[in-house]
């Protein structure tokens, strides 16, 4: 089912022949460019016709009634409503302490530097629909926005068809986070809403959080600059590195539930383990015959995205796995912490057989919010830093400025930039 890659032997860097699916996000920035030079002119009005055009919803307002969040909570599964709750709690502890201290250095007797933190202003959380409901990005989005002390947080979602609202698992989720403005926008239009406003009914933003399909994120790189954004998000990914002492069952569910997001989802298993190989090939068509979403699943475990990479040894996979850097990444493995903490590129890392990206997806605590398409060389996921500015403060006293000065001269006469000494050493002439 899955591509075989025998990269046994290979002496050569490995990503040029690692999978990966396509997607050309540049080109889909021209395509959704005049919507949003639409509703930076034309604003409710322009989403509207969007809306229209996109979903086949006529809406009336953008933002969802009151009524219909608090009816949403109300009907809300008691088991589902349990899980939520769980899923919040688990990531406020954890969110919570990721939140940086304030530091003041003392460089000199009389100047300091003092670092703080300050939360963005007012924020818009972006909420897929699509194939599938996503209540647990609510939580993912919303809950270090909230930790971080972002003072005005709005959700968009697409509504849907026969309601005009976004999903009720979506409003109740935003109920139970305290979280009362909500819009019943989706795909690109709702990026734009956020970064240009669509007055009178939705404020801009300073800074847009969230996952989406090809045309959100065409939107983000078309709007990056005029507000803050946390990053271009592709298709899901995991990258699972196991050897001979894994099981096949679990690899073959965890590979499964990756391919389950989308047809485009990519789903990657690394081994030095011929035997893991044809046992997790053997076990795949049973798991996939007897899952929900069969055809999706087949389309992403036969997609030019997903396969099977045979390397050498462990320390071969790494290099693999390294190069790859997936979005999830799954260690299989004899001491799996060990081999762990010698990964460098990755979103988020799940260690050993009972930590499956499942987990993290709603209740592990850390945030599922992750960097794509080996943008985990040098991007984070989704945490209270992303919501947070340093704001240096820079104190010095009268000695303390005269005991620099002469520095301060001498590095702008370098510079030839004389202004600069003459505004420290002015301070000093008789």
């Amino acid at each position: 089912m899955l591509n075989r890659i025998d990269l046994r032997g290979l002496a050569t860097d490995p990503r040029a022949l690692l999978p990966r699916a396509a997607g050309d996000v540049e080109a889909a920035t021209e395509t959704v460019r005049p919507l949003v030079e639409a509703i930076r002119e034309h604003g409710a009005e322009a989403v509207r016709a969007a809306t229209l055009r996109f979903d086949g919803v006529a809406l009336t307002a953008l933002r969802v009634p009151a009524a219909a969040l608090r009816e949403a909570a109300a009907v809300l599964d008691p088991a589902v409503r349990d899980a939520l709750h769980e899923s919040i709690t688990r990531a406020r502890l954890v969110h919570t302490d990721q939140l940086p201290a304030e530091v003041t250095t003392q460089v000199a007797p009389g100047g300091t530097v003092t670092q703080r933190w300050r939360a963005v202003e007012r924020v818009g959380l972006y909420v897929p629909g699509g194939l599938a409901v996503y209540p647990s990005s609510v939580v993912m989005n919303v809950v270090p926005a909230q930790t971080a002390g972002v003072r005005s947080l709005a959700v968009a979602s697409p509504p849907q068809r026969d309601t005009g609202l976004p999903h009720p698992l979506v409003l109740a989720a935003c109920v139970l986070l305290g979280v009362d403005e909500v819009y019943a926008v989706g795909g690109a239009q709702a990026i734009a809403m956020f970064a240009h406003g669509a007055a009178p009914e939705c404020a801009p933003v300073d800074m847009i959080s969230g996952p989406g399909n090809i045309w959100v994120t065409a939107a983000k790189r078309l709007l990056r600059g005029v507000v803050g954004i946390d990053a271009e998000a592709g298709p899901t990914e995991v990258a699972i590195l196991a050897d001979e002492h894994a099981d096949p069952r679990s690899v073959a569910a965890d590979l499964i539930s990756q391919a389950e997001h989308d047809p485009l989802a990519a789903s990657v298993l690394v081994t030095p383990s011929p035997g893991l190989l044809d046992a997790v090939e053997a076990e795949l068509p049973r798991q996939v015959a007897a899952t929900k979403h069969t055809e999706r699943v087949t389309a992403a475990l036969t997609g030019p995205q997903s396969a099977v990479v045979l390397v050498d040894d462990l320390d071969a996979g790494l290099r693999v796995v390294d190069a790859y850097a997936a979005e999830h990444l799954e260690i299989q493995t004899r001491h799996a912490r060990a081999v762990a903490e010698r990964v460098r590129n990755a979103g988020a890392i799940f260690v050993g057989e009972c930590s499956p990206v499942s987990l993290g997806d709603y209740c592990a605590g850390s945030n599922h919010v992750l960097p794509t398409a080996r943008s985990a060389r040098y991007a984070s996921g989704l945490s209270v830093q992303t919501f947070l500015r340093g704001v240096q403060l820079i104190e010095y006293d009268e000695p303390a400025l005269r005991a620099v000065a002469d520095h301060v001269v001498a590095l702008a006469a370098a510079e030839d930039l004389p202004a600069h000494g003459q505004a420290v050493s002015i301070r000093f002439a008789p």
